[in-house]
């Protein structure tokens, strides 16, 4: 069985959004002199115990649920957020 030319391929690209996620993220960490172990050390404050390969790994990527967002945000004692 043969696929359609026509037909599109999966792709591992960062939609728009995603990439607006991860620049809203990684902005206000460099914005607080912030890096991935300060990240760590902020989120396990708040219960949350992740390592700073994997949350590097997450926000790089771009693929992470909003409750993750939020979790970044409440860590990192972000009270308001300009997307645009």
């Amino acid at each position: 069985m043969t696929k359609e030319s026509n037909q599109e391929k999966p792709t591992s690209k960062k939609s728009d959004w995603e990439k607006l996620a991860t620049n809203l993220l990684k902005a206000e960490l460099t914005r607080r002199g912030l890096n991935y172990e300060d990240l760590k050390i902020a989120l396990e404050k708040i219960g949350i115990e992740k390592n700073a390969h994997n949350l590097a790994k997450t926000i790089n990527l771009g693929k992470f649920s909003f409750a993750f967002f939020l979790q970044c945000a409440e860590a990192v004692e972000l009270d308001k957020l300009q997307i645009k």
